[in-house]
């Protein structure tokens, strides 16, 4: 199994949390290293420093207690800007600035940023080429496979990005254009790796360990890169690592371990966000927890009324309890 080397960072689980945003806060990370994943990567921060003082932003950027590497991923359209945000992180603790050249989300790529960038090489050069003189640490890439079906520059940028310094590349497997929809991808990442020396992470529709396998030998890239398949099911990692490494498959972890995992979870969210947002942030969460779960309709919705988290925490042991109880009698 190969090594995913960033920088002076080995990689040694070759299986990396992709940054959301919305989803990937410090809880979250942390929560996937401790399920295996050898490298997770930080919400999308803005490179516009002048608002990194709102709450979403101190709380993107609050990296206490996280295990090194830290990746920070930045996103903007101007490389002065971009290349400033690089360095106050890397001042803030980040061992490795990502940036996003992958979000289709219209509010960034309506700012030209994300994978609208894919549409002006010259841009994507210049801001490149700012951030990677901006800071010695690691600088790292993710765009998607081109703007469209019919403009699929992955090859050209990736071998921009290599000559312009950067160490890896992470490719999700569709065009801007084609948003989440369809399925992705991996002949152009394929293609991508044939072209340049750097390793390559792959992106898009990866949800289970063979899945996994599959990706990397269709592809030849270094690692995989788990987004959407990770919410709620953050074993995923461990899961893949172990099947990559023997071959075999592990199970799905029983209710007990599904109980503990998730109710740490809300734990942390809460002490994270406060009494307040925490709660309500666990909603969320808890929904892709459940979408694995029985009968879970009725729980969410009594769950979604609880305004703090001990009637969550409290509510969550019942509805686990109620599950291992008919589990028993089934057995």
């Amino acid at each position: 199994m190969t090594v995913l080397q960033i920088g002076p960072y080995q990689i040694d689980v070759p299986v990396v949390l992709a940054p959301m945003a919305g989803v990937t806060d410090r809880p979250f990370r942390q929560l996937c290293r401790q399920q295996g994943a050898g490298l997770a990567i930080s919400e999308m921060v803005t490179s516009d420093a002048t608002l990194w003082h709102s709450r979403k932003s101190r709380q993107r950027l609050d990296h206490r207690g996280e295990t090194g590497p830290i990746a920070v991923q930045i996103a903007g359209a101007d490389p002065a800007m971009m290349a400033e945000a690089a360095r106050l992180n890397v001042d803030n603790g980040a061992q490795i600035i990502d940036i996003n050249m992958g979000c289709p989300a219209k509010k960034v790529c309506k700012k030209a940023a994300g994978s609208a960038l894919l549409r002006d090489e010259a841009l994507v050069a210049n801001i490149l080429q700012a951030v990677v003189s901006a800071v010695t640490v690691p600088v790292t890439l993710k765009i998607r496979t081109g703007w469209s079906p019919d403009q699929r520059n992955a090859v050209t940028i990736a071998k921009l990005a290599e000559s312009c310094g950067i160490k890896a590349l992470a490719i999700h497997g569709r065009t801007r254009a084609c948003r989440f929809g369809g399925q992705a991808e991996y002949d152009t990442i394929a293609e991508v790796v044939q072209n340049i020396n750097i390793p390559v992470l792959c992106n898009g529709d990866i949800d289970t360990a063979p899945k996994a396998q599959q990706v990397l030998q269709h592809t030849g890239a270094q690692a995989v890169m788990i987004g959407r398949a990770a919410q709620g099911r953050p074993w995923i990692f461990k899961q893949i690592d172990h099947y990559l490494r023997t071959g075999e498959l592990l199970a799905e972890p029983p209710l007990s371990e599904i109980r503990d995992i998730l109710c740490t979870h809300l734990g942390e969210l809460a002490e994270f966000y406060g009494p307040v947002m925490g709660p309500r942030i666990s909603r969320k969460h808890l929904g892709w927890y459940l979408q694995t779960l029985p009968d879970s309709g009725p729980f969410r919705a009594t769950f979604n009324q609880l305004e703090n988290a001990q009637d969550q925490y409290a509510s969550v042991r019942d509805y686990f309890e109620q599950l291992l109880e008919r589990e028993e009698k089934a057995a």
